[in-house]
C-alpha cells in the first residue's frame, strides 16, 4: 500500500470514542477534519463537538502539519514542534510520544482506505485513557 499526501486532501467525517481509565468515564466526539496542502506539507484541521457523560457539549479542535517523505509521515503540531511519524502501510504503530510523563502510543489502520482509523493509548501520571478516530470521505 502506497499511499500519497494526495489520497487525504480535502474534507473527512471523524468519529472518536473515548475510555478515559482514570476517570472513569466515556466520551465522544464527532465532527469534521480537513487536509490541506500548503507550501510542502499537509495542515490537518479537525473540529467537532466532544461529549462525555453528564457534561455539557464542547467544542474541541485541533491542528497538526503532515510532511510526507518516502514512505513516512512525518507528524508536527501546529507550531511546528514534533510530534510522532509513522510509514505508510495497511497497519503501523507510530513512533511513541512522551509528553511530560505521559507515554502516547498510536497505530494507523489504513487497511480498508479510503475508510482508515487512528488509535491511541495514553498511559502516564496524568493521563489514562484510549481513543479510537474514524475517518469517512465527507
Amino acid at each position: 500500500m502506497m499511499l500519497t499526501a494526495e489520497d487525504f486532501l480535502g474534507d473527512w467525517q471523524i468519529s472518536r470514542e473515548i475510555s478515559d481509565f482514570r476517570l472513569k468515564q466515556t466520551g465522544t466526539l464527532e465532527g469534521r477534519a480537513r487536509f490541506v496542502q500548503e507550501n510542502g506539507c499537509v495542515h490537518y484541521a479537525e473540529a467537532g463537538t466532544l461529549r462525555f457523560a453528564g457534561g455539557a457539549p464542547l467544542t474541541a479542535e485541533r491542528r497538526y502539519l503532515w510532511t510526507f517523505t518516502d514512505g513516512e509521515v512525518l507528524v508536527a503540531y501546529d507550531d511546528g514542534a514534533p510530534f510522532h511519524s509513522f510509514a505508510i502501510a495497511e497497519t503501523v504503530q507510530a513512533t511513541p510520544h512522551l509528553c511530560g510523563e505521559d507515554m502516547y502510543h498510536g497505530t494507523y489502520l489504513f487497511g480498508s482506505f479510503p475508510d482508515w482509523e487512528v488509535l491511541w493509548s495514553v498511559k502516564g501520571p496524568r493521563k489514562d485513557y484510549r481513543s479510537v478516530t474514524r475517518y469517512r470521505r465527507a
